[in-house]
């Protein structure tokens, strides 16, 4: 090797008018050649600013000297990788930062808009279609969310919450006006093509939404919140909160008049309900009261009149 002979070096970038900097390696294909690093993210820094190149250290110009200077250059990145707001690099090691991710992502998103490919060329029935037989996929063989306790969907939708809210992406990037302009289309949209609540019989949905409540009641229950992460005191302090702004609002109950509620009770009282257990028929308030101290379960009912 001669002292004109092609080099593998370290590197380090850094910019007179900022304190951005930027770590690489590089295997020259002539000596000396120019070469002031490889950004894709931020390639635009290296024209508005002005860059300067420090080599840090040189290696044998072998495969072996090109392994020591990508180690050695994975080395330098790690500490500060995603942790020093100054530092550019967007890869360590094959580890792609979510900033390069994401443009890689928006990028060939365009570009299957343009060409009409995957998910881009399908209508939209299709794309419910299939994404209703992957649906399917992920219950059968417990992928996805279905493969994860209630406790990890739990912590989950928490961090991606959280995230959502720190980023302002997702939902929480929506206006209210965007928000409301979104339901507006998807509801009308859903219903026409029977989907969600809209996919579903009066029937099934009663029968579900006992079953959600009998399985949501007891987790909420078991890990106490919602209703049963407050002590009866707190319940019955904000019950009184509630009824005091219900009142100041003329909402719910006082926003009715003295004849509007009677005739509220009255159809309520008028209305009868038998168990299905043993038949006795009385109305709705009554009919709780009498399963319950027999240990019947209150959605064994059924209207009459």
């Amino acid at each position: 090797m001669t002292k004109k002979s092609p080099r593998i070096y370290t590197y380090k970038i850094t910019f007179e008018e900022v304190p951005y900097y930027y770590y690489g390696f590089h295997k020259e294909r002539k000596y000396n050649e120019y070469y002031m690093g490889s950004p894709v993210t931020h390639k635009w820094m290296w024209g508005f600013y002005t860059p300067k190149k420090q080599i840090l250290e040189f290696f044998p110009y072998t495969n072996e000297g090109y392994i020591e200077a990508q180690e050695v250059e994975k080395r330098l990145i790690k500490p500060v990788y995603n942790t020093d707001k100054w530092c550019l690099n967007e890869n360590c090691g094959g580890i792609i930062s979510m900033d390069s991710l994401i443009m890689s992502g928006k990028i060939s998103g365009n570009r299957n808009k343009e060409l009409g490919l995957y998910i881009c060329g399908l209508t939209y029935e299709e794309r419910v279609k299939y994404g209703k037989i992957g649906l399917e996929t992920q219950k059968k063989n417990n992928l996805a969310i279905y493969g994860i306790t209630a406790e990890q969907r739990i912590e989950y939708g928490k961090r991606g919450g959280n995230t959502c809210k720190e980023k302002n992406i997702g939902v929480c990037g929506l206006s209210k006006e965007e928000l409301s302009n979104a339901g507006k289309i998807g509801g009308p949209k859903s219903y026409e093509l029977g989907l969600g609540i809209h996919g579903r019989t009066k029937e099934q949905m009663t029968e579900d939404g006992k079953k959600g409540g009998y399985i949501s009641g007891l987790k909420v229950y078991e890990l106490s919140i919602g209703i049963h992460g407050r002590s009866k005191e707190k319940m019955s302090e904000d019950g009184k909160k509630a009824t005091q702004r219900a009142k100041e609002l003329g909402v719910g109950l006082y926003g009715l008049t003295k004849e509007q509620r009677s005739e509220t009770a009255k159809k309520v009282n008028s209305q009868k309900w038998m168990c299905l257990e043993t038949g006795f028929i009385t109305n709705a308030g009554t009919l709780s009261r009498y399963q319950k101290a027999r240990g019947i379960d209150t959605s064994k009912r059924k209207r009459i009149v």
